[in-house]
Formats: C-alpha cells, structure tokens, sequence
C-alpha cells in the first residue's frame, strides 16, 4: 500500500527553535508567513501533528481563508483537509479545537493497546503498531484512505521519526529573525538523534529572501 505525499512545514528561529522553553505554541510566523501556510494546508488532503502538539496546544489545523475553502470544493474536495494526530493518549475532550474546528475527518492513529480507548464521536481512530506508532503503517493507512498528501506540523519528534524513516519527500522551512535560546526548546527534528553518517540528506534548497526579514527555504529529501 503506498503512502501520501509528506511535506514538512515549520516556522523557525534563526537558532533553529520552534517555539520557546515553555513550549506554548509561541508564534514565529509573519503575516505573509501565515498566508502561505493557509494555501499550504489548502493544497493538502490532510495536516498532521505529533502527541506532544495535540495536547499541549490544542491546535485547529483548518484552512482559515473562505477563497481556499471554496476553491477546495470547487476541485470536488472537503472543504477542510483531515486533521491528524499520532498519539499514544488518544484522549481528547470533545470540546478541544482538534475535533471541533471546521469539517473535515479527524483521524488518530495510535498504537494498538490503546486503540479501544473512547473517543468523541466523529473522531477515527486506526492502530498502527503495538506500544508506539508504527509510522510506516500509519502513513501506509493514510493512503488507503485516500490521502494523497499530507502536510506535517509538528512536533520536532514526530518530524525526526518521519525524516529518519525516510517518510518525508519535502521539507519548507520560514526562517524568522528571532533567536529565542534555551537548550530545553524544541528544534525542527528533536528525537534520539543521528550520526553524521546516518544524516538525512537533502537536495539543493530554493531560497526565498522576504521583506519581513524571513527568509523561506524549500528542500527535497533525497532518497538512498
């Protein structure tokens, strides 16, 4: 079974932090740096967040504008992509923005021990894997739920897993001038770590140099 279409997006400090210390949610895009990520997620069949995002931010992962929205169902598409989460708690509060914002599937896709867990109603839930996710089966679900391309948005673990796994076909990245420090803070790929040998590696980036003072790098992974 083939997997979507993975593209990971990230706001990020000149020192490569996603957010602060305290991890809550700080904001690191610009204006134009939001609008991108709006087309971004309109261009998607699904937008896909790690544990640690879903429970600690609560986050909407919808297409804001209505001009998306509407072009969405022009192409015969929901008008909300699916919002996904990889998750060992699939315990979510029907009330939490995850489940309730906008009209799109909510997926989960968790490890088998849990996967009986109640749910709010309307949520999805599909085992990938026994104790932790497997990403591989869960990406190859996707697929086989029609989910051409899927856009990630976090967390540094769930982007290292994917990376390491050789999951991911592209990487875009807003460059924002903020340094915000901390040792504690999370970065674009956190996880155990790779040997130099062991790197992803990825091809020549485009650049983008913005007003703002951003700058936007996009990257293909290369493949082995």
């Amino acid at each position: 079974m083939s997997r979507p279409y993975v593209l990971i997006n990230v706001a990020a400090t000149l020192d490569g932090k996603i957010d602060t210390h305290d991890r809550q949610g700080a904001r690191i895009s610009s204006e134009r740096d939001l609008e991108r990520v709006d087309r971004l997620r309109a261009s998607v069949d699904g937008i896909m967040v790690g544990g640690r995002t879903l429970h600690d931010e609560d986050p909407r992962l919808t297409v804001r504008s209505p001009e998306l929205r509407a072009s969405r169902v022009a192409r015969g598409e929901p008008e909300q992509p699916a919002r996904i989460a990889v998750t060992t708690r699939p315990g979510v509060p029907p009330t939490c923005r995850f489940v309730t914002s906008g009209t799109g599937r909510v997926i989960l896709l968790v490890p088998l021990d849990v996967a009986h867990q109640p749910v709010p109603k309307g949520v999805e839930v599909f085992p990938a894997g026994d104790g932790r996710v497997d990403l591989r089966l869960g990406m190859a679900t996707l697929g086989g739920l029609g989910l051409r391309r899927v856009m990630v948005e976090g967390g540094g673990s769930l982007n290292f897993e994917l990376l390491r796994l050789g999951l991911v076909d592209e990487v875009q990245v807003y460059i924002a001038p903020l340094v915000f420090g901390g040792g504690g803070a999370p970065t674009l790929a956190d996880g155990a770590g790779l040997s130099r040998d062991a790197a992803v590696r990825l091809g020549p980036p485009s650049v983008e140099e913005w007003q703002d003072g951003g700058v936007l790098l996009r990257y293909m992974v290369e493949t082995s």
